[in-house]
């Protein structure tokens, strides 16, 4: 099967969401959807190393790629989400080439880069070779750097540039609070976005980011981006007893 990983060098246009609960059923459910991806936010919601690895075992199952947006660039943080088995990590904050060069060294095997263990999940619980595993992960492990500050937009170009990021995703929420916006749509937020899109087309780099309006994909897509992390499991849990209720009671 291909790869998420070729799948976005490919620029194939690839829709996900963030998974906010932690919770293994409600990934196994999302599982059981034709969503290319699902992305753990243990940034922003309650996942501990156990709950990672519960969630990522049951998406796992079901055969679905999982990603984990980790709480920091910790090396740690790194190695607990992939050592779990997940697809891979986006890295929050990255606002400069060092710290995308040193999320990639955490993320990789090899001198001064992720600690080896081949009892973990990721490396089938001993049932496969330091040869067979080192070559499995280098060929299958996604590393995206998440953009969401003005430094990074200012260094985006020497970013981009960085050899092992396999996306640059765009926090766009987050340069609308860094740059003092009110609304999403300030200009110079999405002068900063297209500045990601731009950097990306110019160094090979796939694109993706979150968006409030599923309706702006296209227009997205048109600038170069490719990946899209749409909505939450709150989002369609809010989603669907609203819809339940304008329903009922008309």
């Amino acid at each position: 099967m291909t790869s998420l990983k070729q799948r976005l060098a490919a620029r194939e246009t690839l829709v996900g969401t963030f998974v906010k609960t932690p919770s293994p059923i409600i990934v196994e459910v999302l599982s059981l959807t034709e969503l290319d991806c699902l992305c753990l936010d243990a940034e922003h919601a309650p996942f501990d190393r156990a709950a990672i690895d519960g969630c990522v075992m049951a998406a796992r199952a079901s055969g679905k790629d999982v990603l984990v947006r980790i709480a920091s660039a910790d090396p740690a943080q790194i190695l607990g989400a992939l050592d779990c088995g997940a697809t891979g990590v986006v890295i929050p904050h990255v606002r400069s080439a060092d710290e995308a060069r040193a999320a990639v060294r955490a993320s990789q095997y090899g001198h001064g880069g992720r600690g080896y263990a081949g009892s973990s999940r990721a490396a089938g619980y001993t049932t496969r070779s330091i040869t067979d595993h080192l070559a499995w992960s280098a060929a299958r492990t996604v590393v995206i750097a998440q953009i969401e500050d003005p430094e990074a937009i200012d260094a985006i170009d020497a970013i981009a540039k960085v050899e092992g990021i396999d996306a640059l995703f765009v926090g766009r929420v987050d340069l609308t609070v860094a740059y003092g916006a009110t609304s999403q749509d300030d200009p110079r937020v999405v002068a900063a976005i297209e500045a990601v899109c731009a950097a990306g087309l110019r160094h090979g780099r796939p694109v993706g980011m979150f968006l409030a309006r599923v309706a702006d994909v296209p227009l997205w897509t048109a600038k170069g981006a490719s990946l899209f992390l749409l909505g939450s499991d709150h989002g369609f849990l809010l989603g669907g007893a609203g819809g339940l209720i304008a329903a009922a009671k008309t």
